[in-house]
């Protein structure tokens, strides 16, 4: 990271719609109650991923990429709970190295009160302190309250893909890929209440 962020978790956050989270960045000490998260999550909501996060070796592989530095993620509890995660996913090695895939879950009992919208715009911490340049996100067409979110937030859909995901039912489902330029949120930082993020 060019940046070290680890010094402004764990954080305690109020939600827009009330109550608090607090945010912890994710340890391989977390893969356990990860996966039971995971578990308890819609299939739906899994589909926008590359990989089914429900399964052990996934997210085994998921601790790794943490531990290497290149996938920075957080944790929202409640109560000591699991309730939201968010990850910035990107490849140091590949053509793309400047782009992050910003990934984002909710518990099912935590939306609509803004929880979404806090880890979205902590992932932006996140993409700047790996330097990164772009941020993308991938959802299914039909989860609209989540594209909602981030275009509230300034990313725009770049691409549609048809029939590009297939549940486990066997239907398919069109793929929206929104974006958005990282330098820029730099000069929106003080609107999201982020401006003194790096001051410790």
């Amino acid at each position: 990271m060019t940046e070290d962020v680890s010094t402004r978790y764990p954080r305690t956050v109020e939600l827009p719609a009330g109550g608090q989270v607090e945010l912890h960045l994710m340890q391989p000490s977390d893969e356990a109650a990860m996966l039971e998260f995971a578990g308890r999550l819609p299939r739906h909501d899994l589909l926008f991923l590359r990989r089914d996060i429900s399964a052990a070796p996934v997210m085994a592989a998921w601790v790794r990429e943490i531990e290497s530095g290149h996938t920075p993620s957080l944790l929202a509890l409640a109560d000591g709970n699991i309730v939201g995660c968010s990850a910035v996913v990107s490849d140091p090695l590949s053509f793309s190295s400047h782009v992050g895939d910003v990934r984002v879950l909710l518990a099912a009992e935590e939306r609509q009160r803004g929880l979404g919208r806090v880890l979205v715009q902590e992932s932006f911490l996140l993409a700047l302190s790996l330097g990164l340049k772009k941020l993308i996100a991938h959802m299914t067409a039909e989860q609209e309250a989540a594209i909602q979110v981030f275009e509230d937030l300034g990313f725009r859909a770049e691409a549609l893909l048809k029939n590009h995901v297939r549940d486990q039912d066997g239907s398919l489902h069109d793929l929206v890929i929104l974006s958005h330029d990282v330098e820029a949120v730099q000069s929106k930082m003080a609107l999201f209440g982020l401006s003194d993020a790096f001051d410790g």
